[in-house]
């Protein structure tokens, strides 16, 4: 395997803890919209999203543009992981399904 593919699947999983964090801090009542921007979980959030940024840039420079976006779509079904265990959200019937066509669409375009 690739490190060039093993630093693209990092880059999602950060980004994809950016988001729940990006998330918790958007379920929060902010007391004024200071706050509501500029508190530990957006920052946080935002750090992240730069660091897989610059994750992203490091591993296309090793590998082919088509596998990018076969290993982004892997950011969707972490979310629903990471969702289910730290935000209680259910998976659905629905987000499962819509998992899978992501899945089997990404799979058809790389064959």
């Amino acid at each position: 395997m690739s490190v060039s593919i093993i630093i693209m699947v990092c880059s999602v999983f950060v980004a994809s803890i950016s988001q729940i964090l990006l998330k918790i801090s958007a379920n929060k009542n902010h007391l004024s919209l200071f706050k509501e921007y500029f508190n530990l979980y957006v920052i946080l959030g935002y750090i992240l999203l730069f660091i897989s940024t610059i994750l992203t840039i490091v591993a296309f420079g090793g590998m082919d543009y088509k596998n990018g976006p076969l290993i982004e779509s892997l950011g969707y079904l972490f979310v629903m992981i990471f969702s289910y265990f730290i935000l209680n959200e259910q998976i659905t019937k629905k987000k499962i399904i819509g998992n899978v066509l992501i899945l089997i669409g990404i799979f058809i375009y790389y064959i």
